[in-house]
């Protein structure tokens, strides 16, 4: 599915825009995880109109091009595609027939899904053409207090079962517990509160960077 080069960049600190933020906060913030060497990108915009939607993700595209990053839409298959972004990636209730979306769109085009902590949902999506599975929340998040968290213990558990997969985790990820994603055997770690929050957001990419790099 994917060419190589694309696949292998699936990988390291995965970095989730917050939702809320005006525009110029949202390319600022974006710009200085870019700067700190964060090199994917998730674009979450839910309560906009589209024009503002796809105005502020073509930004972002071109953003994250001048950085050699890759931009994730978030929900929207429409979005990313007119945005010219590198993938989406949907929710279980969001992802439409998966064989059928890797028919309308390019060989290269990242999909991504997130499983929660079901296995068999996950199993399904790579069969029907999903380049990613995301777990979590592996610790409970501000976020999204509704999504109970599934711990370590199940992250490591799916990383031996879907061996030849890309996993992401997602959800309550920080400086602090990101050897341990690592070491579970996570080839991305997703992060919001524990990037964005930051009053440094490019040192503290770096920062991140670094311990993903060493653990």
């Amino acid at each position: 599915m994917l060419e190589r080069g694309i696949t292998s960049r699936l990988e390291g600190i995965y970095g989730i825009l917050p939702a809320e933020l005006d525009t110029a906060d949202l390319l600022a913030k974006a710009e200085s995880a870019l700067k700190g060497g964060v090199r994917i990108l998730q674009f979450r915009d839910k309560k906009q109109g589209y024009k503002r939607q796809l105005k502020r993700a073509r930004a972002l595209r071109q953003l994250s091009r001048d950085y050699g990053a890759l931009l994730i839409i978030n929900d929207s298959v429409r979005l990313a595609q007119d945005a010219d972004a590198d993938g989406v990636h949907l929710g279980r209730d969001d992802a439409p027939n998966l064989t059928q979306l890797r028919t309308q769109v390019a060989d290269d085009f990242i999909v991504g899904i997130t499983c929660r902590a079901d296995a068999a949902f996950a199993q399904s999506a790579l069969k029907g053409g999903a380049d990613y599975i995301s777990f979590g929340a592996v610790w409970a998040t501000k976020s999204k207090p509704d999504v109970p968290a599934i711990g370590i213990h199940r992250l490591i558990k799916a990383r031996q079962m879907f061996t030849d997969s890309h996993v992401c985790a997602i959800g309550g990820i920080t400086i602090d517990n990101l050897a341990q994603v690592k070491a579970a055997g996570a080839d991305c770690a997703a992060v919001i509160s524990g990037l964005f929050a930051a009053d440094d957001i490019e040192a503290e990419a770096a920062r991140l960077i670094a311990v993903w790099n060493a653990s």
